[in-house]
């Protein structure tokens, strides 16, 4: 059996930070993460040069990268995607949906199928975790980049299609729309993270969604409802809506897009303050104008999904809107880690081991513990990706 690892970097656990610190495996599982220690002679150790040692990133809502987006419904646009973010540090993805019809929807869960058995077969991808059943059930009205013309209320007889496949791992729907409850409880049976999102929906019918086993939110504060927005869909006395519901239910968790545009340093800072590191998560959500030049692309499918610019900094939608990211998991972590209080644990805590937990995935990867998978980053000083280690083999490493 071969043991290696890296040494000489500060190994970022969970809770606290290990100067002059170590990471070892074996046979692609974790051994060792500590001080450093004496080793065997021979072993093949990667020098961290004095920068950090931290655990692959979890991305949970991700729509693509390098000019492809995971609803082109191919294998290869997958894989594309996958490549693009491990470059990002992003060792565990899940292929997020958009709006689409049945038949789309299922020709992108086939595609990531595939792409899975052909990860197991070639180096330079992230792992896939599952998939993010997305769109299609969203509220029309805050549908945001996604095609409105393709919203609809969920039935069991579409749905259960796609938790057939047996690849959804995170299952998203507005909670006021008519089918909602069937929808969480059925994701929740298949131990999927249940998550509401572009939805209007208030505390009465965030509170029934919670009872049927919705735990989560998307991107806190895009495409979500407000006090005034639930006020002017229901009248008065004026409710609470998700925002308020989120913030008061210690079992919810949420999720952030940490890239600079999305949200100022104050919300950021809110949201991390008001959740903790254990139920906030960073995200992505990420299109495939990642790593492309600024320009002009489609969110969804390249022939039937909607169009938006990229700016160099993040997507737009034709009328000015925000239509997406377009960095990659080590930019939110950086941004996140500049602009809050949370220190460098914390920060990667909420790109790793907390979306692990809140899909379940804890006990294989998401923190540098003896016996998860070897998912490990070298970060130089900057937080700026070095190499990255999927399974204890190297699949991307960056000029130095």
């Amino acid at each position: 059996m071969s043991l290696t690892g890296v040494i000489n970097g500060t190994v970022i656990l969970p809770d606290r930070l290990i100067s002059s610190g170590m990471v070892l495996w074996e046979s692609g599982r974790l051994s060792y993460a500590g001080p450093e220690r004496r080793v065997r002679r021979g072993l093949q150790l990667e020098d961290a040069a004095g920068g950090y040692i931290a655990p692959g990133y979890v991305d949970l809502h991700v729509h693509g990268g390098a000019g492809a987006d995971f609803m082109d419904s191919t294998a290869d646009a997958v894989m594309r995607g996958c490549a693009a973010h491990l470059r990002h540090g992003t060792t565990t993805i899940f292929p997020t949906t958009t709006t689409a019809g049945p038949a789309l929807l299922l020709e992108m869960i086939d595609a990531c199928r595939a792409a899975a058995d052909l990860q197991k077969r070639n180096d330079g991808f992230s792992t896939i975790g599952g998939v993010h059943l997305y769109g299609p059930y969203f509220a029309a009205e805050k549908s945001g980049c996604h095609d409105r013309a393709a919203c609809r209320a969920p039935e069991s007889v579409e749905f259960e299609r796609y938790f057939q496949s047996g690849l959804v791992r995170v299952a998203t729907c507005a909670a006021e729309l008519p089918g909602a409850v069937e929808f969480y409880r059925a994701a929740r049976r298949r131990r999927c993270l249940v998550t509401c999102g572009h939805s209007n929906a208030s505390w009465t019918e965030m509170r029934l969604a919670f009872r049927a086993g919705m735990r989560h939110v998307d991107h806190f504060w895009c495409a979500m409802s407000s006090v005034p927005s639930i006020r002017q869909r229901l009248g008065t006395p004026m409710q609470g809506s998700m925002a308020e519901f989120v913030l008061m239910e210690r079992e919810m968790s949420t999720e952030v897009i940490a890239d600079g545009c999305h949200l100022s340093p104050e919300l950021l800072e809110f949201a991390y303050r008001m959740k903790g590191p254990d139920r906030l998560c960073l995200v992505t959500d990420c299109n495939r104008a990642l790593d492309m030049p600024p320009g002009d692309y489609i969110f969804g499918h390249q022939q039937s999904g909607t169009p938006f610019s990229s700016d160099g900094k993040v997507g737009r939608a034709s009328g000015g809107g925000l239509a997406s990211a377009i960095v990659g998991m080590d930019h939110m972590v950086r941004q996140m880690h500049a602009n809050t209080t949370a220190g460098l644990p914390a920060v990667v805590r909420m790109a790793s081991l907390t979306p692990a937990e809140r899909a379940g995935l804890q006990r294989k990867t998401g923190s540098l513990e003896a016996g998860k998978q070897a998912d490990v980053l070298v970060l130089n000083r900057r937080l700026q990706i070095r190499r990255v280690f999927v399974g204890g083999r190297l699949m991307h490493q960056s000029a130095d």
